[in-house]
């Protein structure tokens, strides 16, 4: 890919919302994202750079972002940089293809979309598979399990004590599903 190709696939991909910020990045505005791409000093490497969260925010989920680069990103990858968690792509021009560029760029407005929900489902699940799986080394059943989580969020051991009974009630039925779900998934425990 040239630094001609390069520009041309931003202006097919974004139109008018590409910038050309100084020779060798641009930058892509739109009201869902701010995306920068960069050039090396010598224009043999390109990395594109793309927002998602505070650093702060994406913390408690270092874990499940690792994991996600193992086996989720594919040619892009999680960074943490300045404070900000990124969706980060970087390749050298010479081999890279108008193709792969533009499903790097894909993938990475994917990846921005979705925010930090999915590396929150990923931790919940988690957390449900080791409930579920002390229980069952308890030997309590899937409606012991149950009511103990009820009790605590009653209890305000989970949850909010100011949690509405509404509020408290949709949080219940979401557990019990979870629970529900990963129970029969855990027999070998």
């Amino acid at each position: 890919m040239t630094l001609d190709e390069l520009s041309s696939t931003l202006t097919v991909l974004f139109g008018d919302q590409v910038q050309a910020l100084a020779p060798g990045s641009f930058q892509v505005e739109t009201p869902q994202f701010r995306l920068l791409i960069l050039l090396s000093e010598d224009e043999s490497w390109v990395r594109a750079l793309l927002p998602i969260a505070p650093a702060q925010d994406a913390e408690p989920y270092l874990e499940q972002l690792l994991e996600s680069n193992f086996d989720v990103t594919q040619e892009v990858r999680y960074g943490l940089h300045q404070g900000v968690l990124w969706a980060v792509f970087q390749h050298a021009i010479a081999g890279l293809t108008t193709r792969d560029f533009q499903a790097a760029l894909e993938r990475m407005i994917a990846l921005q979309q979705a925010g930090l929900t999915d590396l929150f489902n990923a931790f919940v699940e988690k957390q449900i598979r080791q409930i579920v799986q002390a229980a069952k080394l308890q030997g309590q059943s899937l409606e012991a399990t149950i009511q103990m989580l009820d009790r605590f969020y009653q209890e305000g051991m989970m949850g909010d004590l100011a949690m509405g009974v509404q509020s408290r009630e949709q949080t219940m039925d979401a557990w019990q599903r979870q629970l529900r779900r990963l129970w029969d998934e855990g027999e070998d425990v």
